[in-house]
């Protein structure tokens, strides 16, 4: 039996987490009373006595639970951005090549990647590693996201029943043009520049869309739509839970995998300009399914077992 403690059940994720381990048979999820559940000492020997441990927590709650670990056992999934660009972490993006998925498997510490993140890099990742845009291409990148994403406060502030008219529109924020998710997107892509990332949180639960536009005559190498959709076929083949596809619709809707692991990319435009787009569950792949997935694979189980 595999016991795990989700350290910070009561947020989306952990939630999600709970709620997709207690399908199985093979797992055994430790639970700590509402009066514990801040207790260090408490935390700490339940962190100690798992055999995984996600970590569902802000950035600096995160870093604080790793200096509890004792037990050299323990896998660490940690959910939070603490970790993401940080030596010694594996980045739990496995579809990414041979050597992200090996160092997940024979890693104790795994930061799961953001779900804005994990859109822009599905579709930027290929493109340097491939050859054709360079490192310093000037990455623009738009998303919009349901408001889960937001966390329990602004999940809240959506659900209200007064809640104030502009919640009704979709709204755009990082206006500074930072944002947490941009250290991963910058590094785990190897990119010299960052992108300028235009995200709006939406009046929709959950769901995503990630785009990045390109300029075919700024880049290394001049490609079509077409071949961009083999690039994208190629890179991740064999891949479960990431394929290629084509909207007959004229219209990309956001919500359309939600509840599942999977990881859509579209590839449109013409001669000139591109775009590329990447469609999933940010509670999916952009969090819960990813962690698990993480697990198994840490685990040396099948990845998709509950997903």
């Amino acid at each position: 039996m595999i016991k795990v403690f989700i350290d910070g059940k009561a947020g989306t994720t952990g939630l999600r987490i709970y709620e997709r381990l207690g399908k199985r048979d093979d797992v055994a999820v430790v639970s700590l009373s509402e009066s514990l559940r801040k207790d260090v000492a408490a935390r700490k020997e339940a962190i100690n006595g798992a055999d995984v441990v996600f970590l569902c927590l802000p950035d600096d709650a995160a870093r604080e639970a790793v200096t509890l670990v004792e037990n050299p056992n323990v896998v660490v999934i940690d959910a939070s951005t603490a970790h993401r660009t940080q030596a010694g972490w594996a980045y739990g993006f496995p579809e990414l090549s041979p050597a992200h998925r090996a160092k997940i498997a024979s890693s104790k510490r795994i930061a799961n990647p953001g779900c804005y993140a994990s859109g822009f890099i599905s579709l930027v990742y290929p493109l340097i590693a491939h050859g054709i845009a360079e490192r310093d291409y000037p990455f623009t990148c738009h998303a919009v996201s349901g408001y889960s994403g937001a966390g329990n406060k602004g999940i809240a502030q959506y659900e209200a029943a007064d809640r104030d008219k502009s919640f009704d529109t979709p709204r755009l924020y990082a206006l500074g043009i930072e944002h947490k998710h941009l250290p991963e997107m910058t590094a785990v892509c190897s990119l010299t520049r960052q992108p300028v990332f235009n995200p709006y949180v939406c009046d929709y639960y959950n769901g995503m869309t990630v785009n990045v536009p390109l300029f075919t005559d700024l880049l290394k190498r001049k490609v079509c739509a077409e071949e961009l959709e083999e690039l994208y076929r190629a890179h991740y083949a064999g891949s479960r839970f990431i394929s290629v596809e084509r909207e007959p619709s004229g219209f990309v809707s956001a919500n359309t995998l939600n509840g599942t692991n999977e990881l859509r990319i579209l590839v449109n435009g013409n001669a000139d300009r591109l775009l590329l787009t990447a469609r999933f569950d940010n509670l999916g792949k952009g969090a819960s399914g990813a962690a698990i997935q993480n697990m198994n694979i840490a685990l040396g189980l099948d990845e998709g077992v509950s997903l």
